[in-house]
């Protein structure tokens, strides 16, 4: 990038609890600014009482897969409940605060405020106040689908849009295809869960109707943050050639993407994407992650996720299990088949590369 930013700040109130899609994002972001700017990724302080700040960093350096040396983690008195002039003043010393919201904002006195939604909100909080919030800030998203519902249901303009990037080295995977399919997500309830429960089930069915195939597996990939739903899964594929591999790192991540045939997803499943947009999928960087290392796509067509697809591979897409039992069926039948949009897959991939990322960031950041 030509123009410096004298100095960056990425506020996410999902830092240092979260790793996945969104934090990935994120560290992109940190990482293609930092050769030219002063960038740090700040969280709320309350949440750092008992935290190593090295020992965060250190965790995403390895779910990122990449160093984060020129990039400062710090705390921040936004977010909590600290005084109001107190974090006012905090903000100043930023240029630019690139601020992931929950669906709340704050005032603040940097130079250039942008708020990324990468949640698809129903609703904003009414009232004076909050719209003085809102007339503060030039609002970002990361899908296009985030972007019709924000503008739809918040009654205001989305200036941006910064998609989420497949980085090369899913490109560059010596690839030895199994018979895996695989999928990658957190394991949690609330929100847009990526509800592996509806996975377990659909794979059961699938084998019931190929026995042919009963040397396939499912291998779940995920962080945990729900231990209990985690030991539900665990029950529920019980006698089922699936596999579960939690907290695994980049480098780990990508060997079953090398590895894998077909990549699942079903996030949004029995929601009602209209008046639920919060529950489908908004995005989903792991669909184009696994196209990108030439695995199929079989996944839910809603939200951010028919985005990513072309028109090839959206006639693989499904709304119920048994339509996801019956495409991915064509597939196991017909390795001529698999090749063929393995191929379409990566295709398609590229178009999400870095190129387009760096145009987009430069677009949100005006340099």
């Amino acid at each position: 990038m030509a123009k410096k930013i004298v100095k960056v700040c990425l506020f996410s109130p999902y830092f240092p609890d979260h790793f996945g899609g969104g934090e990935r994002h994120l560290l992109d972001i940190a990482a293609h600014l930092s050769p030219t700017s002063r960038v740090c990724i700040a969280f709320p302080e309350a949440k750092a009482a008992s935290i190593d700040l090295t020992a965060v960093k250190e965790n995403y350096e390895k779910f990122y897969g990449a160093s984060l040396e020129t990039v400062a983690f710090i705390t921040t008195p936004v977010g909590t409940r600290e005084n109001f002039f107190r974090k006012l003043f905090w903000t100043r010393q930023f240029s630019h605060i690139f601020a992931v919201s929950d669906g709340s904002l704050f005032f603040s006195l940097a130079k250039h405020n942008i708020a990324h939604l990468q949640i698809p909100f129903s609703s904003y909080p009414q009232g004076f106040l909050n719209q003085l919030k809102l007339a503060h800030w030039r609002l970002n998203t990361n899908a296009y689908f985030t972007k019709r519902v924000i503008e739809h249901s918040w009654k205001t303009r989305v200036s941006s849009v910064l998609q989420p990037m497949v980085a090369n080295d899913l490109f560059a995977l010596a690839q030895k295809k199994e018979k895996i399919i695989l999928h990658v997500g957190r394991f949690f309830t609330q929100l847009h869960s990526k509800r592996q429960d509806v996975l377990v089930e659909t794979f059961r069915k699938l084998l019931e109707k190929s026995p042919a195939h009963q040397d396939w597996r499912l291998v779940l990939v995920g962080s945990v943050e729900d231990e209990a739903y985690l030991a539900n899964l665990r029950v529920l594929s019980r006698g089922l050639p699936i596999e579960f591999k939690t907290n695994c790192s980049r480098v780990e991540l990508l060997g079953w993407y090398a590895r894998a045939s077909i990549y699942w997803h079903a996030t949004g499943f029995g929601a009602d994407e209209e008046s639920e947009p919060e529950k489908v999928e908004h995005f989903g960087i792991t669909t184009i992650e696994a196209m990108a290392a030439g695995v199929v796509p079989v996944v839910l067509a809603k939200g951010g996720q028919v985005e990513i697809l072309n028109t090839e591979l959206q006639s693989l897409s499904w709304q119920t299990q048994e339509e996801c039992v019956e495409q991915t069926s064509k597939l196991l039948a017909s390795e001529t088949l698999l090749r063929l949009y393995q191929d379409i897959a990566r295709r398609r991939a590229a178009e999400f590369g870095e190129a387009r990322f760096v145009k987009q960031l430069e677009a949100v950041f005006g340099v």
